[in-house]
């Protein structure tokens, strides 16, 4: 009876064996086998949405999965202390891909600001020589749009009835004081209504056009004449020209443009936060590379003048024009060299702009890298400023950012976050930009996004004291 009893134990015994070690074949494993880490699951690391509970081989890609612990420690899930969307990419993957990083640290220096500019005559140097009457041209001299003039040449004739009157008066009141001897004993206050007769003759000829040049050959000649000659009233470029041979004109009509070119405008078009680095008295060089020539302008101390077309705003510089080399309408070149205090910066192709936000991410050492959102400012050369949201000292990737972003973006996902979202600056909720419809303000070329009515009314009224919050916060 025991003989025949030992052979079924014996089949059982090996049965029962064979049931335990299917099922703990069949259980996820627990634990790594470096380390007792306790592994929460596996996943593809090019596509994390991918899971399983065992390892092998991720079938949407071919690569080897790699686990997720439940401390966050390991080849395949980022620390616990680090935000949503951070990742650990290994030694080897980060050669692969090429990832490189840099020490984001304050750096001082120049930094040089390269735009058009344009060249504008001086207003101050622009003579226009309007119509005092009306009258006709009589005859026009050589003196074409462009052509340079000197002070005094004749540019045309014209005639015009109240110049006879004028000049019947000034003659005849020049008579009576040349027939008039006064006594020495007589008191000058005699003569004073001769003098003052004589001093409005005189100023009606000036107010109708008449120069002193010819006042004075009247005045010798004691001659009526029929035509006034218009004179250059300083040396320099002829800009405009509206008269002909016969052409009748108005009182008021601008007939003539001369423009002193000695020295010249230019006007070049910053962004505001450009411009405000500007200050009057600034050197800056201004080169025509046509011409081969560069000449040394200053920031006039007249405020620059904004532009709602462009959105820029039109800064003056002045310099002087030796030989009439500059004229007006033409583009230079302008360079301006600028000195900044120090400020944190990092390469431009450090950080990742996705419209509505900037960010980088930072290398936290061990392989892991945390997406961090940040506030950039100026950009000077290769160099970008850092606002709010970096650490001097941290290291920021420079290559392969695009990358870590994709995955870091697929990790949100995987978790069920949104990457896009941005916090309110009232209450600090996060919210979702294209949910928040008219829960949007904008402020200092900014848009804020808020998660309910009340906190847009609460920043649309005290939007300083919010900013400031939110910028200590982030600091």
């Amino acid at each position: 009876m025991k003989k025949s009893i030992y052979p079924v134990f014996l089949v059982l015994l090996m049965a029962l064996s064979y049931l335990v070690g299917s099922w703990s074949q069949g259980r996820p494993e627990t634990t790594a086998a470096a380390g007792g880490h306790k592994i929460l699951y596996y996943h593809c690391p090019m596509h994390p949405a991918y899971k399983s509970d065992k390892a092998g081989i991720a079938p949407c890609c071919g690569m080897a999965l790699e686990p997720v612990y439940a401390d966050g420690e390991g080849a395949g899930g980022a620390s616990s202390s680090l935000p949503p969307g951070a990742l650990r990419v290994s030694t080897e993957k980060q050669q692969l891909i090429g990832v490189r990083t840099v020490v984001a640290a304050k750096t001082p220096g120049s930094s040089t600001i390269r735009i058009f500019g344009k060249v504008a005559a001086d207003d101050a140097r622009v003579y226009p020589i309007k119509a005092a009457v009306d009258g006709w041209i009589r005859e026009v001299y050589p003196s074409s749009v462009g052509k340079p003039v000197k002070k005094g040449q004749p540019l045309a004739s014209f005639y015009a009835p109240e110049f006879l009157r004028a000049e019947q008066d000034f003659v005849f009141t020049l008579n009576s004081l040349s027939r008039v001897k006064p006594p020495v004993q007589d008191s000058p206050s005699q003569f004073q209504l001769p003098d003052t007769r004589l001093q409005l003759a005189l100023d009606a000829l000036r107010n109708l056009g008449m120069d002193d040049q010819q006042i004075e050959e009247l005045k010798d000649t004691r001659k009526f004449t029929e035509n006034v000659i218009i004179h250059a009233p300083e040396s320099g470029l002829v800009l405009s020209r509206d008269v002909a041979p016969g052409l009748r004109f108005q009182k008021g009509t601008v007939l003539y443009r001369v423009a002193d070119l000695r020295r010249v405008w230019i006007l070049a078009d910053l962004f505001e936060n450009e411009a405000n680095l500007l200050r009057a008295g600034l050197t800056a060089k201004v080169s025509y590379p046509q011409l081969g020539k560069s000449f040394n302008a200053r920031v006039s101390e007249v405020l620059p003048e904004f532009d709602p077309a462009t959105r820029t705003l039109k800064v003056r510089l002045e310099t002087d024009n030796p030989g009439y080399a500059l004229r007006p309408d033409m583009f230079v070149d302008v360079e301006f060299q600028l000195d900044r205090p120090p400020m944190l910066t990092v390469p431009p192709d450090a950080v990742v702009d996705t419209g509505l936000r900037q960010k980088l991410f930072v290398d936290r050492g061990d392989g892991r890298f945390e997406p961090r959102q940040v506030v950039t400012g100026q950009r000077f050369g290769d160099q970008v400023e850092i606002v709010s949201g970096l650490k001097e000292g941290e290291r920021v990737v420079v290559s392969a950012n695009f990358l870590l972003d994709s995955e870091s973006r697929m990790e949100s996902a995987a978790m069920g976050l949104r990457d896009d979202a941005v916090d309110d600056p009232v209450c600090g909720m996060k919210v979702d930009p294209l949910k928040a419809g008219d829960r949007r303000s904008v402020y200092g070329g900014k848009t804020y996004f808020f998660c309910n009515p009340s906190c847009k009314e609460r920043f649309d009224r005290e939007p300083e004291r919010y900013l400031k919050k939110q910028l200590a916060a982030a600091s």
